[in-house]
């Protein structure tokens, strides 16, 4: 199944979507070139099929094998605990943005499971491992950014200290989300935090560059910027 997964991946290579893919993906190593449509189909077909012995057997040496990996998981229809079983095996594989984002995005069965997904996310909240932690802040701002988790989101975001570039700006996204769907409690949190500078005025930034926040409310986020 394997080599059949594998040449139904080369067979969708676009060389000049690989060179695009590597530029947009620096952390990321042996990029094919392979549109993420392309991939979610691929992984949908999987899904149907048997997607277990796939999984048990699945190849790491390619970007796009690793990313196919993820979007399967996200695509299987089965118990609840088994799918979080597959992600915990998943998460350890995850080496860039890209990859865990996607991810994060097709685990859309959080929506039916939120509380059982949040206890499982715990762990990563607390790990020192960079892309466990934006694993965890993904997921929160794909699926928590709601009456009933938001204070807890943002708690959360104060409470991660890590130097890793890409936490800090998953951070920020995350606030500038919850600005946009909570301004009134994130401008709250903006006024008193212990986030760090960098990632305390990306924060700021992204609501600035948001479409969905007016001029004047930007104007006053950008009075906010640390001395």
């Amino acid at each position: 199944m394997q080599d059949q997964v594998r040449q139904q991946i080369f067979s969708l290579i676009d060389p000049d979507y690989q060179k695009f893919s590597a530029k947009l993906n620096p952390t990321a190593s042996n990029i094919l070139g392979v549109r993420l449509p392309h991939l979610r189909k691929l992984a949908k077909q999987i899904a149907k099929d048997d997607w277990r012995r796939y999984l048990a057997t699945a190849k790491d040496d390619y970007f796009e094998e690793v990313m196919l990996q993820g979007l399967v998981i996200g695509s299987i229809k089965a118990d609840i605990e088994e799918i979080l079983s597959e992600a915990a095996k998943f998460i350890p594989k995850i080496n860039n943005w890209s990859v865990c984002d996607s991810f994060c995005s097709s685990l859309k069965v959080t929506n039916k499971y939120k509380e059982r997904v949040w206890e499982f996310i715990q762990p990563y909240i607390a790990s020192d491992q960079e892309y466990d932690l934006r694993f965890a802040v993904v997921m929160m701002l794909n699926y928590y950014l709601d009456r009933e988790y938001i204070d807890q989101v943002l708690s959360i975001l104060d409470r991660i200290k890590h130097e890793a570039y890409y936490v800090k700006m998953a951070i920020a996204w995350a606030i500038s989300m919850c600005f946009i769907k909570f301004p009134d409690q994130t401008i709250v949190f903006l006024k008193d935090n212990t986030l760090d500078d960098f990632t305390y005025h990306k924060a700021l930034q992204k609501i600035t560059e948001s479409h969905r926040v007016d001029q004047e409310t930007k104007m006053q986020i950008r009075q906010m910027r640390r001395k």
